[in-house]
């Protein structure tokens, strides 16, 4: 549509007026017809509602011309420049001081408190609680204190919001049975039978709204538990109305405000009481009962084992008590103790399940691998005198690992088997598992119960997969064992290059295809199909339809099935349990399949441990002829299974291509090896170029002026610049992909998203490497021009000029910071003269109009396709 010059039949887009005298339209976006004009206070009045200060419709961001007071001068006085300069001075040194104040407050007293009254608690004398004051002002291991401190207020924390959490998954969940029957009215004899859950009740009829405060039971006019105070009692109640009017800023300082002393007054008030109730009472509990037991708790580990048994006590006596207060009908005491109770029986399940039983499979781990390291008991026994705490977090985090890991093949074998055969282990997948509400309403000893077998599963598994496996490789290849696990600084290959271009390269480009669980997927199949033929097992194993085969003796119904079964059914719904044919001699059936899984576990285990690492030790044979005895064998381990996944990558797709005849095979091979061809080019240069100049940068501006004296000659190893210019590199995109959007960033977004099936290889190299290499080269060969070329025309003496090539990169890297400070603090002052002469002398803004005619003129020039 053609613009209109004349205003008088224009109008508002927002408000549809026109223009008048004081209310001028205006233009401002590339929107053009009866949406073009708009007036500047409907427009201001838009984006403080909206927080937008592009058009809706076109995208344009609109602009305001600055309006200043007529007697402003053309340059700001020196006065006003310097008060300005004062008042932001001032400004900033009073926000430095409260945030200083606010670090110090959060990150120093609260962490010291905690750490000083923790250690004087638990001194086990008067003397350390009488100067506890004195104790908290003082500067001595300050900085161990506030970290300890840090954890200290942590595990507080955590505390707090598990137990908030609890309190919740109860309300919300319904408490166990027995805690939940207790509220309810007896019910008659024969006509109203006990539910199993209180939650499962429904009522009916259109006078359960006054139900409530009496009911009739035999006779006698009994009061409904569930109205009165009783009723809305809770132990853990607390006032949510001012917590909903607080904000982050608010509650820790950030608003300029001093609130947040009172905040941080009862953050130690609170972190004390949680010190005193949950960890001082139950140890001193379990100090008692162990002493009354004639037991006594040595080593590093005693303070945690008697606090463990202090909360076995404690929950010991609550239970009692429990008992004690129902027998006596004092309802809310009931309530509370019942409450408490779940409460320590819900922690003390979840420290077992999260932190005994991996800690015990990574300590069964080790044992059965200690021959696999050349190790012994004595040698383990020293690890853990030297370092305790740590020795134990290892092996605690290789059994968070091996039960992830397991945990994720069970839900890969659930994938593959019949419903139902893996009835004794836990489905995570069902929607309707919850591992809290379990903890809540089942009871210790099935608790206890699930614990021996999930312990006596892991611990069999490891058995099968990792003790027998190395007997018997030790039998079949007696010099194959043990692993070669030393370090060697002299190798030539620097260890710590090549375990972080492993760990933070290699190893996850392998881990992140998914076609591995595909082939395992694959393999459990192909066994399970091989194993169900051969035992008559495979309406058991992998299920089948009913009219496929005869039924000789049908599927019993539910209630015949065993109480496994049932529970089974309840947990996993309908869905949970396929019915199969139950064939002859089932029982021998399943002892022959429970001994071809024994060995085929032993089997493919051994190959597992043999065939990455025999075919790594031949790649490095190959690769380091020198270094092949003292590498390694994690890199071993890592190369071998690159080149077998690569194999069998290849082999898959191999096998694909060959179903549709040699053209289609051709046609493959020929597009596959053009994709190699630029991503190998797209490597070298990405992968290949810029790692190695960025690290032989950084090798010359920070290592060799850190390391190397002077009077020697710094030597470089390419191999290792370049490992570890690949972990910068990945740092440094990582940080650019987190960064502002500039084109660099916008060029490897693209580039990632493109893939290698629709590589731009011409935009990699020019968008991407090019300004890399162009930058990284300069950076590498301007110093190295300077001090051999000209710095020999200037300088005499060769200690001079040997003391400018050394120093001409770190004194580039100086330069650059100096730079760069410069040019922030001439942008920042300018930002800072606005902001003088705009507080002093603006008197308004302008809305600026769009210029559509140089729009179109700018549109014609362009040339047509």
């Amino acid at each position: 549509m053609m613009d209109s010059d004349s205003s008088g039949a224009d109008f508002c887009r927002f408000c549809r007026s026109e223009a008048s005298s004081d209310r001028p339209l205006f233009h401002p976006c590339i929107c053009t017809g009866s949406i073009k004009w708009i007036h500047q206070e409907c427009l201001v009045q838009w984006m403080r509602y909206s927080r937008k200060e592009i058009c809706e419709l076109c995208g344009h961001r609109f602009s305001f011309m600055p309006i200043y007071s007529p007697d402003m001068p053309r340059r700001l006085p020196i006065r006003d420049v310097v008060g300005g300069l004062v008042t932001s001075v001032a400004s900033a040194v009073k926000d430095w001081l409260h945030y200083t104040l606010v670090a110090l407050a959060w990150l120093g007293i609260v962490p010291l408190t905690a750490c000083r009254t923790y250690r004087c608690l638990f001194s086990g004398s008067l003397d350390p609680v009488i100067s506890l004051p004195f104790d908290i002002v003082s500067a001595e291991n300050l900085a161990k204190d506030v970290f300890s401190g840090c954890f200290v207020v942590t595990c507080t924390l955590f505390s707090f919001i598990g137990l908030v959490w609890l309190r919740e998954q109860i309300m919300h969940g319904g408490g166990p049975d027995w805690m939940e029957r207790e509220n309810l009215p007896a019910p008659p004899p024969e006509d109203i039978p006990l539910q199993d859950n209180n939650n499962d009740r429904v009522h009916d009829g259109a006078g359960d709204a006054d139900v409530g405060a009496r009911d009739e039971v035999n006779g006698e006019v009994a009061e409904d538990p569930l109205v009165g105070d009783e009723a809305n009692w809770n132990p853990m109640e607390w006032d949510r109305a001012a917590a909903e009017e607080l904000t982050w800023a608010r509650l820790l300082g950030l608003d300029g405000s001093m609130v947040f002393l009172e905040h941080v007054f009862w953050v130690v008030s609170l972190n004390t009481l949680f010190i005193v109730v949950f960890a001082f009472c139950p140890y001193h509990i379990g100090r008692l009962g162990a002493a009354l037991a004639g037991l006594t708790a040595e080593g590093p580990f005693a303070g945690p084992l008697t606090a463990l048994a202090g909360y076995v006590l404690v929950g010991a006596i609550l239970a009692v008590l429990h008992g004690l207060v129902s027998l006596l009908r004092l309802r809310g005491a009931k309530k509370a103790l019942g409450f408490c109770y779940v409460v320590v029986k819900v922690a003390l399940l979840s420290v077992v399940e999260i932190g005994v039983i991996p800690l015990v499979c990574g300590w069964w781990l080790d044992l059965c691998s200690l021959s696999m390291f050349d190790a012994t008991l004595k040698d383990r026994e020293a690890s853990l005198q030297a370092a305790p705490w740590t020795l134990m977090f290892i092996h605690w985090l290789v059994g968070m690992v091996y039960v992830y890991y397991f945990a994720s093949f069970i839900l890969l074998l659930r994938e593959v088997l019949r419903p139902g055969v893996l009835w004794f282990l836990k489905n995570l997948n069902d929607p309707d598992f919850s591992p809290v509400q379990e903890m809540i309403h089942l009871s210790v000893w099935s608790h206890i119960r699930r614990l021996v077998v999930s312990a006596m599963i892991f611990g069999t598994a490891v058995l099968f997969m990792l003790w027998l496996p190395i007997r018997v490789i030790k039998y079949v290849l007696p010099g194959f064992l043990p692993y070669a696990v030393a370090v060697h600084t002299e190798a030539p290959v620097n260890e710590l290059s090549l375990e972080l271009l492993l760990l933070q390269v290699i190893l996850p480009a392998l881990l992140e295809q998914s076609h591995t669980r595909t082939w395992l997927k694959a393999g459990v199949r192909a066994w399970c199909a091989c194993a169900a033929g051969a035992l008559g097992l495979r309406s058991y194993l992998l299920g089948e339809a009913r009219h496929d085969l005869p039924q000789p003796h049908p599927p019993r119904p539910p209630h015949q099935l065993g109480a496994a079964h049932q529970a089974l059914m309840r947990r996993d719904g309908p869905a949970g349990f396929e019915p199969y044919v139950r064939v002859s001699w089932f029982p021998v059936r399943l002892g022959a399949l429970l001994i071809l899984v024994s060995i085929s576990l032993v089997l493919a285990s051994a190959l597992t441990l043999v065939i990455p690492v025999a075919i790594g030790r031949k790649v490095m044979t190959v690769w380091l002829p020198k270094a092949s005895e003292g590498v390694h064998e994690l890199y071993t381990a890592a190369c071998g299974m690159y080149v077998c996944w690569a194999v069998g990558r290849g082999g898959t797709l191999a096998a694909g291509w060959a179903r549709g005849g040699r053209a289609m095979l051709a046609a493959r091979a020929a597009l596959w090896a053009r994709l190699a061809a630029r991503a190998a080019l797209a490597a070298l240069a990405l992968l290949g170029l810029v790692p190695l100049m960025f690290g032989l940068l950084l090798e010359l501006v920070l290592v060799i002026p850190l390391r190397v004296p002077l009077e020697q000659s710094p030597v470089l190893f390419v191999w290792q610049d370049w490992a570890l210019g690949v972990l910068y590199t990945k740092i440094v995109c990582a940080l650019t992909m987190m960064g502002p959007d500039w084109a660099m960033r916008r060029a490897i977004e693209k580039a990632y998203r493109d893939g290698i099936r629709e590589m731009d290889l011409k935009f990699i190299l020019r968008s991407v490497a090019a300004p890399c290499v162009c930058w990284l080269g300069l950076a590498l060969a301007v110093p190295y021009a300077f001090a051999h070329s000209v710095a020999p025309l200037l300088l005499a003496s060769a200690a001079q000029r040997n003391l400018l090539a050394r120093r001409v990169y770190p004194a580039l890297l100086l330069v650059a910071v100096l730079a760069a400070l410069t040019v922030f603090q001439v942008r920042q002052f300018r930002k800072l003269y606005e902001h003088i002469k705009n507080d002093k002398y603006l008197v308004g803004q302008r809305l600026v109009n769009y210029d559509h005619r140089r729009h179109k003129q700018q549109q014609s020039t362009v040339p047509a396709n």
